[in-house]
């Protein structure tokens, strides 16, 4: 992970937004996480400090953590967030922690006849005031590094501590995060998360915080067709808009179908909630007449529900106040409900159902496509309430594999993509949970299911670390999915695990034994076809096969490149068939491109002679004059290859044209037309490169480059009609270069 220092146009919304994703990090209650805050301006992080304590410390609205004067430990009311001022004679944060919890342990709350007594959740921890270390001596400032490199252990060990149970968020000025990264790599190293508020430097009087944006931009390497077409189009984006599109079964954006273990089906989850619909039906009568206000008004007197969830409960039913309608207004009584149980001191077991309720109403919301970020934080909030209510319920494995998949959707969802890495290691944690309570042989479909979400978030977690490694993992699920889900059994979802297989053997392949996994990749889509009717689905058909030409085009880097373009170039034919302009015109688009760089690889083979390399040239300017004119028609939809490289790439075929063509000899019109539209597909890619960029001094290299052949092919009238076309803000450079 890396730091930017993005220029923010709005700094308050910026800021906003890092608020409501660190406020959302420390509410979900995990173990062990290490969160750094980096904010220069300390009035600043004074304010969102000091914000994050009034909100989540004290959730039960009750006063100050007190030792009383008996021998009682605590009082109930125990906050779920302190703030701790760095102790500068002894900078050491881990320290100050454990002594607080020696000072004010945990309190024994929740006994009952029914229900055992169980100590309270130690709070997270934030600590202030690093900033003030750097009117300090040396030996200060280093002493303070010295305690971070030590406290690794305490993330990398299971030593006995207090704090491991605990979270921790240290706020530090852009100097110290830079200080940290240097002399306290392992430290960093084991962070889970950072959060960079945009502002600029006070000087060191008061305490402050910020997360971390990380750039999801690359450099675009054009130095030559290969690199500019094949990484942005047929390596990257195109298999894993692939794996995207089949791995979900359910064909939404769902990525699992959220169905019983064989215990609790899936209907009979449905009607849980159907029955609280009826049953409050009534109740929920006088509140549409009523509006949000008077539920919001409810909420804010409750005492045992947190205050997080409230507040994301409020915020969904204010998102969507137009609506007014039952759904929308059913989890205000249902957390009427959870409180009222609370106060009774029911059995953990019905508080559980409860909890378990309201997360399924949310979770049946997401699978209709509405997956905001609320929404996913208020299902995942009452899901984990209902495990830690009842952990022998027989819904658990359904809840950790739905809490797997809303913590993958969480990564999804922006702007939490930038604390991906984190949200895929939690849902293959849950997955892998799931697992540990299914038996293969007496849940095979559920088992299968779980499987195969396992697979999908190693394959996303390998675009953070570990590619080849987390690679392997995805295949090792897949395939153990594959083992208990036949294709006599369902054969779509058969069909859907074989794509994904393939996948994961394709990108496995970019990283070690390139022809033995690009062979299996090809194997396992071709068996993924055989299960997919092209008359009835006809775009999974054609994806299919564009992932085939894929792997041929890939596996003809390695051997037998003449006979494995050409099966590329037979696959992609066969997939534009069913990726039609009229259909799917972003995938047609991305196959088109796909086929241009096949021909245009086989047109430079050695052993392609020169009538053939003139009808794959052709061929290939073909391909992506489609591309690009479908790209075009499609402006403000996202594309899953580079279309700067596809003018570069074109252009590229037109010169070569040229150059190689000895019947255009007395053709100057013919010559000068192929040139014409070289020069300018090159311009329209310069014009959208930044010019630091190495892209930006290829493609000016190739203008260079086409304005020396007007002027050898055509003379001086052929240079100045190529000069005549260039932008006045190049033409300075540009002349110095010829």
């Amino acid at each position: 992970m890396s730091v930017n220092d993005p220029a923010h146009k709005n700094n308050s919304t910026w800021n906003r937004q890092v608020y409501h994703r660190l406020k959302l990090a420390l509410s979900l209650g995990l173990r062990r996480q290490l969160f750094l805050a980096v904010c220069d301006d300390l009035h600043l992080r004074n304010q969102v400090a000091a914000r994050l304590h009034s909100t989540l410390a004290y959730p039960v609205g009750q006063v100050l953590y007190e030792l009383s004067n008996t021998q009682e430990n605590s009082t109930p009311a125990y906050p779920r967030l302190v703030t701790l001022r760095l102790n500068l004679n002894d900078p050491n944060p881990i320290i100050q922690i454990n002594q607080w919890l020696t000072s004010y342990p945990p309190p024994i709350v929740g006994a009952s006849k029914d229900t055992p007594a169980r100590p309270s959740s130690v709070p997270a921890f934030q600590i202030v005031g690093v900033e003030h270390l750097t009117k300090q001596p040396v030996a200060t400032q280093r002493l303070f590094l010295h305690y971070l490199r030590f406290s690794e252990q305490y993330f990398s060990t299971q030593e006995s501590s207090r704090f491991l149970e605990s979270n921790l968020l240290l706020w530090i000025p852009r100097p110290w995060l830079s200080a940290i990264k240097q002399s306290a790599p392992q430290f960093w190293r084991c962070r889970t998360g950072v959060f960079v508020f945009a502002g600029e430097p006070t000087p060191a009087i008061q305490n402050s915080g910020y997360p971390e944006r990380f750039s999801n931009s690359r450099n675009l390497d054009l130095g030559n067709i290969e690199q500019s077409i094949l990484d942005e189009s047929v390596n990257q984006a195109e298999l894993r808009t692939a794996a995207s599109e089949l791995k979900f079964e359910n064909n939404s954006n769902f990525p699992v179908e959220i169905e019983g273990n064989g215990v609790h089906k899936t209907q009979e989850v449905s009607l849980s909630t159907a029955d609280l619909l009826k049953a409050t039906s009534q109740q929920q009568e006088s509140t549409n007449r009523s509006g949000s206000s008077s539920n919001n008004q409810s909420l804010s007197s409750l005492s045992y529900v947190s205050t997080e969830l409230t507040e994301l409960v409020i915020a969904t039913i204010n998102t969507n106040a137009a609506q007014n309608t039952q759904d929308y207004l059913q989890p205000p009584q249902i957390l009427l409900e959870i409180e009222e149980l609370h106060e009774k001191r029911v059995p953990g077991e019905l508080l559980a159902e409860a909890y378990y309720r309201l997360g399924t109403l949310y979770r049946l919301r997401i699978e209709q496509g509405e997956s905001t970020l609320e929404n996913l934080m208020v299902a995942i909030i009452a899901y984990q309430e209902a495990i830690s209510y009842d952990e022998s319920s027989p819904q658990l494995p359904n809840i950790l594999n739905d809490l797997g998949t809303l913590y993958w959707m969480l990564y999804r969802t922006p702007p939490n993509s930038e604390e991906g890495q984190t949200y895929i290691e939690q849902a293959i944690e849950f997955y892998q949970l799931a697992l540990n309570m299914i038996s293969p042989q007496t849940h095979s479909e559920t088992y299968a299911r779980v499987q195969n979400n396992l697979g999908t978030a190693y394959g996303d977690l390998a675009r953070f670390s570990d590619p080849a490694e987390n690679w392997q993992q995805a295949i090792l699920a897949y395939t153990e999915a594959l083992n208990y889900r036949t294709a006599e059994m369902d054969s779509l979802k058969y069909a859907a695990c074989q794509n994904n297989l393939g996948t994961a053997y394709w990108h496995l392949g970019q990283y070690n034994q390139p022809i033995v996994h690009l062979k299996k990749a090809i194997a396992a889509y071709n068996e993924a076809l055989v299960h997919y009717n092209p008359d009835e689905e006809p775009l999974k058909y054609g994806m299919i096969q564009n992932n085939i030409g894929t792997a041929y085009w890939n596996l003809a880097q390695h051997e037998q490149p003449t006979k494995n373009l050409q099966l590329a170039i037979d696959v992609y034919t066969e997939a534009l068939k069913y990726r039609t302009p009229a259909n799917i015109p972003s995938a047609c688009a991305t196959t088109q491109n796909n086929l241009g760089t096949a021909y245009w690889h086989l047109a430079n083979l050695s052993q392609t002679t020169k009538e053939a390399r003139q009808k794959y040239l052709q061929l290939c300017i073909s391909a992506y004059e489609e591309a690009i004119a479908l790209a075009d028609s499609l402006r403000g939809t996202a594309l899953s290859f580079d279309l700067l490289a596809s003018h570069n790439n074109l252009g590229l075929a037109h010169y070569q044209l040229v150059i190689d063509n000895s019947s255009f000899n007395g053709e100057e019109v013919t010559r000068s037309q192929h040139l014409e539209v070289a020069l300018d597909n090159h311009l329209q890619a310069l014009n959208g490169l930044t010019k630091q960029s190495e892209a930006y001094q290829t493609t000016f290299t190739y203008v260079v480059k086409t304005i020396r052949t007007f002027h050898h092919e055509l003379g001086i009238q052929g240079q100045n009609l190529a000069l005549s076309k260039i932008p006045s803000q190049f033409l300075p450079e540009i002349l110095s270069k010829l």
